[in-house]
Parts: C-alpha cells; structure tokens; sequence
C-alpha cells in the first residue's frame, strides 16, 4: 500500500474517531504540537522511520517523547500507528489529517505573491474577494517579489491567476514577436 494512501487511511479513521467522540479540536491541536516537535527533530523522524528500531521500543520513544504533551486519546493513536508498523508515517498523516479537516471545513490554501507589501486594508479586501470567488474560506500565505514590478499573482491549488506586470509584458512580447 503507498505510503499517501496509508497515511490517508489513518487520517481519516483519527478525523472520524474524532468527531464521534467530540474531542476533534484537542487532536487537532495536540497534532500541532507533534508537528513541532517533528518539524525540529530530524532524529526523531529518522527513528521512526527505521526498520532497525522495533515498534515497542517506537513507542517507549513516543511515550518519551510526548508524555505530558498529548492526551490520552491521541497517545493511543501513537501507539496504534507504532504497533501496526506506520510510525514512520507519522509527518505525512498530520498532512493528511490537515488536507482532510481543511475539506470538511471548507478551508483552501491561497499564495498571494504581490510587487510591494499589500496594506491590510487591500490585503482583506483581496481576501475577502478570493472567498466570494471560492466560495470557500481563505487562509492566505502572502509573498513579496519584486520583479513583478506591480500587480499580484495568485495560486490557488494548481491554478494560477497572474496579474503581475512582469506576466503581462512577458506576453506583450510574446505577442509582437509571433
């Protein structure tokens, strides 16, 4: 089985337990948490991910690890993915947990990449007009780049809507020179 599809799987499953026990705000925010330690723990990562490490001695690391940081209901989670030989999947199951809850909320990832430092006032009227477009709620993740020259370009999952003047001079050109 391909490692999305497991980590997809198991998603999903802590995403379903979750809200049938009405305690998906704390996994989610306990899944923060491992994603920091994670994120600064190359090592940890290795470990987990090693077939030389036995799955009761990953745990005992995870127990280590996180006592203290988590609650009982996502240690057993931890415990799960350890026994059933996917704690080395763990980053990749956050990300999954992330794009699954991001779709049940009605939440979508959008670049904005503008010449100049938008105002706030442009920024959430930018925002506010890429939700009525989406119908979607945004989270934003702004960017400078200056060889834009003016104008901004948005991506929003694989599509991208570019209104640089950088872009636009780009296909004047291509334009005169066909």
């Amino acid at each position: 089985m391909s490692t999305l599809i497991a980590s997809r799987r198991y998603a999903s499953a802590l995403i379903s337990a979750a809200e049938e026990g009405n305690f998906l705000d704390t996994i989610v925010e306990e899944l923060q948490v491992i994603k920091d330690v994670l994120e600064h723990s190359r090592d940890l990562v290795h470990a987990l991910r090693s077939p030389l490490v036995k799955g009761d001695k990953k745990i005992h690391i995870l127990e280590e690890v996180f006592h203290g940081s988590v609650g009982e209901k996502m240690f057993l989670f931890l415990k799960l993915i350890a026994r059933k030989k996917r704690a080395g999947l763990l980053p990749e199951i956050i990300d999954e947990f992330q794009i699954l809850l991001d779709e049940k909320r009605g939440v979508i990832n959008v670049d904005i990449t503008s010449a100049v430092t938008l105002s706030e006032s442009q920024s959430s009227e930018l925002v506010d007009r890429l939700a009525t477009f989406t119908g979607k709620k945004i989270r934003p993740k702004m960017a400078i780049n200056e060889q834009f020259i003016g104008g901004v370009a948005i991506k929003i999952g694989d599509t991208i809507y570019d209104g640089s003047i950088s872009h636009q001079l780009q296909m004047l050109r291509q334009t005169l020179v066909s």
